[in-house]
Parts: C-alpha cells; sequence; structure tokens
C-alpha cells in the first residue's frame, strides 16, 4: 500500500479534519449533501483497503494518535522513514493471518472438505455427468471474490463461460475442479499459496491474499493432447 493511500486510510479511520476543534458531534453525522456522500464513500472504499491490516480496536486507536500528530504540530512518535518501509511488509503479514481465520471458519461450515491441499471444498448443487482428470479440458462459469467480498473475476458478468486445461490454472483449481461432476457448482476456498501466493495479482489480488470461488462446470472437452491439428 502506497504512503499516501495509508495516509488517505487513516484520515477515513478517524473523521480528523484539517480543523481540529470541529465538534466530535458533527463528525458522526449522516451524510447529506451529494458532497458528503461521495466522500462517504470514498471512505467506504478506503476502508476496504485497510481491512488487510486486520487491526484490533487497541490498534485503531494507535492509527488514530499517528493521524492526529501528523496533522497537528505534536513531535512524531516514531520516524516516519524509518517505519514507512515496513508498513508493506506488515500488510502482507496480517493478510495471512485473516486468511487463515478465514479458512478456519470456511472449513467449519457444514458439508465443506478440507482437501491435502488446505483448499476448503464446498459443494453447493450436485452433478450428474463425469468428473474431469487434471489434463481435461473444462468449460466452467465462476465468480472470484477476496475474503471481504470485493469481486475481481466474473464469467458470469462477461457472459460467456471459461474453457481452459486444468493443469494450467492455479492450483486451487486443479485440485477443486476435479472433485465436480458436469452439472455440479461447488465453493473452493483458496489458501494463498493454492492460488497467486506472496505476489498477488495486482491490482486486484493482494499478495498472500486468501480467495474465494464459485465454480460451476459446465462441460468436459477433449485432452489438449487429443485436440484436432489445425
Amino acid at each position: 500500500m502506497r504512503r499516501g493511500m495509508l495516509v488517505a486510510v487513516l484520515l477515513t479511520l478517524t473523521g480528523v479534519q484539517a480543523n481540529a476543534q470541529a465538534p466530535t458531534q458533527a463528525q458522526a453525522q449522516e451524510p447529506k449533501t451529494e458532497d458528503e456522500k461521495t466522500l462517504y464513500a470514498l471512505g467506504l472504499s478506503i476502508g476496504r483497503s485497510l481491512k488487510v491490516f486486520d487491526l484490533s480496536p487497541a490498534e485503531i486507536e494507535i492509527l488514530k494518535k499517528g493521524v492526529t500528530d501528523s496533522l497537528t504540530t505534536a513531535k512524531p512518535a516514531v520516524d516516519l522513514d524509518t517505519y514507512g518501509p515496513k508498513i508493506q511488509a506488515l500488510a502482507g503479514a496480517r493478510q495471512g493471518r485473516a486468511g487463515q481465520k478465514f479458512l478456519e471458519n470456511a472449513a467449519k461450515e457444514k458439508g465443506a472438505v478440507k482437501l491435502p491441499s488446505g483448499v476448503i471444498f464446498k459443494e453447493l448443487k450436485a452433478g450428474a455427468g463425469a468428473s474431469p482428470k487434471a489434463t481435461d479440458t473444462v468449460r466452467v462459469n465462476y465468480r472470484g471474490t477476496l475474503t471481504d467480498g470485493t469481486e475481481f473475476d466474473s464469467s458470469y458478468k462477461r457472459n460467456e463461460p471459461a474453457e481452459f486445461p486444468l493443469n494450467a490454472v492455479i492450483p486451487c483449481w486443479t485440485e477443486g475442479v476435479q472433485r465436480l461432476k458436469v452439472g455440479g457448482k461447488a465453493q473452493l476456498v483458496c489458501p494463498s499459496k493454492t492460488a497467486y501466493g506472496e505476489q498477488g495479482s495486482p491490482p486486484t489480488i493482494p499478495p498472500g491474499a486468501t480467495l474465494v470461488f464459485e465454480v460451476e462446470l459446465l462441460g468436459i472437452g477433449a485432452k489438449p493432447s487429443d485436440a484436432p491439428k489445425k
């Protein structure tokens, strides 16, 4: 996360304005004007970015102090040049922690199965056809989200199913989709190591992100090696 974005996030958290004497009650008012509603929407958007830090109430108070000190003449409690570069590393560590909590909760849901890789498989609709092998080409509809529900990809929105060799996608899919039968649908909760890992897939998928997919198996095509040659 860029330093400028972090500052914006903290401003959203605290409601601190340039006029430090603004009444607390005024800060808590519901947005009424178009500008206020737009600023509120900005706050919602920035707030989602902050979820990666998985903050406790006590840590939010520390953030508030940092923002207040930056907007007043107070002497900073730490050197920004020293600790600023550590922000990204903290975000990565907290992303992993939050993802692990999400995986643990997902594994407790009724019907959920934890696969050998750590992927959580939950059947949403039973299929009646065959199951694919890793070397098969499959045709699917899917929707991908972050753990906070933010959608980053959807074949449904494109109104165009995806087709690909099952061994050419992220490991979570290679393992999970093989458990589906044609016509079936499942939720896959993918640990970072079975998805895009520590590098993520900027700008939509943060580093170390746990991902959630709903995948519907529409059909199984020919193996890539058996496809007709042009």
